[in-house]
Parts: structure tokens; sequence; C-alpha cells
């Protein structure tokens, strides 16, 4: 327990450097450059003269490098898919870029940098939460979102949408099935009802149209 916890107090001092390294390597560059007080640089900053020169002579640990990487990483992926939030960064970091790194250590990451995603889902989701665990199936597909062949894998959640007549507020319900193979949509039904005939008629489809298929299934629940 004191190893775990030494260690990410570690990682959490790499992480606070990270948040403040661009106001540091300013500083850095105005003083060389300009030769400005370090000390009139440091409070335009917000950050102390002591974190300062700690940053400016320290060593940096192999945590931090990690640290520094993923942040980098993190950077160019969200700059270019600012909606992804990220469990989705954390996919492609290590479908993409090599970096097998779990979902907690992106997230603190994420919120040092002050990287969030630019949707926001209200909690008002049509799925039911289980009231006990048991109902809540086996993860088998483990975060493996790939697939060697048709018909291997299928993903598959209802989304709701709000439209207006007027003023009037409506709901619409969009349940689907993905195949990981190629990303196509295997089945979908739309309808105004969340219930168990909405999913069922989406699964129903998905076989009618692909006989004989047997795959992996996967939903949130």
């Amino acid at each position: 327990m004191f190893f775990k916890k030494t260690r990410r107090n570690r990682e959490e001092a790499g992480l606070s450097l990270i948040r403040h390294e661009h106001i540091y390597q300013a500083i850095k560059e105005e003083h060389k450059e300009h030769n400005y007080p370090i000390a009139a640089l440091c409070k335009l900053g917000k950050v102390s003269r002591a974190a300062y020169y700690k940053w400016l002579h320290r060593e940096i640990p192999k945590s931090e490098q990690k640290n520094r990487l993923i942040a980098d990483e993190i950077e160019k992926i969200h700059t270019d898919s600012p909606d992804k939030g990220y469990r989705r960064i954390r996919d492609d970091l290590e479908r993409y870029h090599g970096i097998d790194v779990n979902d907690k250590r992106v997230l603190r990451i994420c919120r040092k940098l002050n990287i969030k995603s630019t949707i926001k889902y209200s909690n008002n989701g049509c799925t039911r939460q289980a009231a006990s665990p048991q109902y809540i199936a086996e993860n088998i597909l483990n975060r493996e979102f790939t697939a060697k062949a048709p018909n291997e894998k299928w993903l598959t959640d209802v989304t709701e949408f709000h439209y207006y007549i007027g003023m009037e507020k409506h709901k619409v319900y969009l349940s689907a099935i993905l195949d990981l193979y190629d990303r196509r949509i295997v089945s979908y039904v739309i309808r105004d009802k969340n219930n168990n005939a909405l999913v069922f008629d989406t699964v129903d489809n998905a076989l009618l149209r692909n006989p004989g298929a047997q795959p992996l299934f996967h939903s949130d629940r």
C-alpha cells in the first residue's frame, strides 16, 4: 500500500509539472532572450519562484517522461478530434500510438491539461440502471474493438434524440447494431418508445439479413 501511494504521489507531482510546463518554459525563454527578472515573470505566470527553480534544475524521472509523451499525444488527438472523451483517447493511444495506459491515468492527464470533450451528455439517457450487479453481463469483448472477419463482433446501443414540434418536446430512440470488422451498420430501428421490442426487433432484423451469423454480441449491459 505504501509503495502504491508513493508511486501515485510521484505521478501526481509529475502531472502538476506538466500542467505548468508551458509557463516555466516561457519564463525560461523570456529571461534568456530579454533578461526579464525571474520574480516578475513568475508573478505574471502565477507560479512560485521555488517551483520554477525546482523545475529548472530537476532530474526528470522516467514516470514524468512517460507522462510528457502521453500528454503530447493526448493534445494531438484532442486537437484533431475535440469530441473525444478520455476513454476514446485511451483507445486511440493504444490502437494508433502503441501506448498502453489505463483510463484513470489518461483522465488525470486530461484534467491537468484541462482537456474535455466538446460533446456534453445530459443525465437523462434511456439506459436502465441495473438494481443489482448480477444483471450486468460479463465483459467478454474486453475493449478489443477490432475483428478479423464480418459478423465476428457486433456492438449495440440505444441512443435518445430530442426534437420539437412547435414548443412541444418529443423523444425518439435509435437502436443500432454495428459490425466491428468494417464499421457497417448491420441493423437499426427507430421508435418513439424505448422498450424490449425496440431491441428485439433490431436483433431480429440483423439475424434475418445475416443468416447463420453467430457473433460476439456486446452492449453496455
